[in-house]
């Protein structure tokens, strides 16, 4: 499993990045995201929903009810164009980050000098 830390940090890019492929609802965002982690994160509601009304607050997000072939009517969430603009955002900063830590890994860049 990953960390609870790493876990909380990814919820708006993995979020974002998903919607971005087309609307979604919560459940199956759950199911996107533990599919594509292999199982290492898995999502509840209690810890996605407060999420995605924070984002659609934000007006990253916007919701609509659709009817579900069984069962009730399921809530679906698209990306905004404001949603978009901090996608490319998260994905300069997480590409930031990737990179460093691969260079740290690597073995590429010099170790830290000592004070």
């Amino acid at each position: 499993m990953i960390s609870r830390a790493l876990n909380a940090a990814v919820l708006k890019p993995f979020i974002l990045s998903l919607l971005a492929r087309g609307d979604s609802y919560g459940y199956e965002i759950i199911q996107h995201v533990h599919d594509l982690t292999g199982g290492r994160i898995e999502w509840t509601a209690g810890t996605l929903y407060p999420v995605l009304h924070s984002l659609e607050s934000d007006g990253l997000l916007e919701s609509y009810w659709q009817p579900a072939q069984q069962g009730p009517r399921r809530k679906f969430y698209r990306i905004t164009s404001a949603g978009h603009k901090a996608l490319r955002t998260e994905q300069a900063d997480w590409v930031s980050v990737f990179r460093a830590m691969s260079s740290l890994w690597s073995g590429s860049l010099p170790a830290p000098q000592k004070a």
